[in-house]
């Protein structure tokens, strides 16, 4: 598969501000602490459920969040961690939601794949493959309606959904309605454990875009600043356009699909592979060679990292389990509790 960079774009770390680069790093790191952490947990049952890791993926979220504005609303999927936390969601709520307890984002009831706040407009998390699109055309469509001009849903999804039926029927409506949808597909290569071309006769998602009249790109999600260059464009274009635009993110997950997954469908030495490709890294080093990185710059903004976690392990661990009898609280209507 390949990746085009954006056209004028400036990915050479010594075109951005030395503030900017160190925001994307730690950006990324406080993604990729957090998640070994839960994994840890998980392995201690103090999370259960499902969980999807984000690891290897980071430069995803952390290039596309900065390209975002306030008013912006923001649909992910069931690998929404990082894309909650940079958004704005504190990690305090993001961990307590992972324990079940009410001090979290959604109450306790979400759990890892159902991170939600309103307060920064992140829409979810959401467990359904493609669940997400159709959401996000529906937010489009209200922010046209109620005159909100200048805002624009950004809708991540993962390459599996585009053989959905909501991912055609998405595309078709933001296109023919013209509504503000930015679709960022996260192509980490494998949908649960298929290949995309195991499961698609053309894997030209940028094809596939266009044939509904929405133009689109291939990035190379491995690098921070290339996909925040791409976002930024192209929910410039949005904006002024009104209309949908599309881009492909290419990525690699370095763990399993979720913590269930045997990973059977891929060879440890392909994992390998991408590995070199670390996000993180590879910024890392790239900085490290324009003399705009040291030694205890890096390691601070690792203890910050580590310190943040920390600390949000603690709010969880001291969190409140909801009562029983508020258990189907906001799941069904309470009406229809009653005799």
């Amino acid at each position: 598969m390949t990746t085009t960079e954006p056209t004028g774009a400036t990915t050479d770390v010594r075109h951005h501000d030395r503030a900017f680069c160190h925001g994307r790093l730690r950006d990324m790191l406080r993604i990729r602490r957090l998640e070994e952490r839960c994994a840890q947990l998980y392995g201690e049952q103090k999370i259960r459920g499902f969980l999807h890791l984000y690891i290897g993926e980071e430069a995803c979220a952390a290039g596309v969040m900065p390209a975002l504005q306030a008013q912006d609303n923001v649909v992910a999927t069931y690998r929404e961690h990082g894309h909650a936390l940079l958004r704005g969601v504190a990690m305090n709520s993001i961990m307590a939601e992972m324990f079940g307890v009410q001090e979290g984002c959604s109450r306790g009831h979400g759990g890892s794949m159902h991170l939600f706040d309103r307060a920064t407009r992140f829409y979810g998390g959401n467990a359904i493959v493609g669940g997400g699109l159709t959401l996000a055309v529906g937010l489009a469509l209200a922010d046209v309606q109620l005159g909100r001009e200048g805002t624009v849903t950004a809708c991540f999804f993962g390459e599996g959904a585009v053989a959905e039926g909501a991912f055609h029927e998405s595309l078709n409506l933001a296109a023919l309605w013209r509504l503000p949808v930015l679709f960022l597909c996260e192509n980490n290569l494998y949908a649960m454990g298929t290949a995309l071309s195991r499961s698609e006769a053309s894997i030209d998602l940028v094809a596939k875009a266009a044939s509904y009249g929405i133009e689109g790109a291939s990035i190379n999600g491995m690098n921070v600043l290339a996909v925040h260059e791409a976002t930024q464009e192209a929910a410039r274009r949005v904006r002024e356009t009104r209309s949908p635009r599309f881009l492909e993110l290419h990525t690699y997950r370095f763990r399993a699909h979720s913590m269930f997954d045997a990973e059977l469908y891929r060879d440890k030495a392909e994992v390998e592979r991408w590995k070199h490709r670390d996000p993180i890294e590879a910024f890392a080093g790239r900085l490290r060679e324009a003399g705009m990185l040291s030694d205890a710059e890096r390691e601070a903004m690792e203890g910050e990292a580590l310190a943040e976690v920390e600390a949000a392990v603690r709010f969880a661990e001291a969190g409140t389990l909801e009562p029983a009898e508020r258990l189907l609280d906001d799941v069904v209507a309470r009406e229809a509790l009653r005799p």
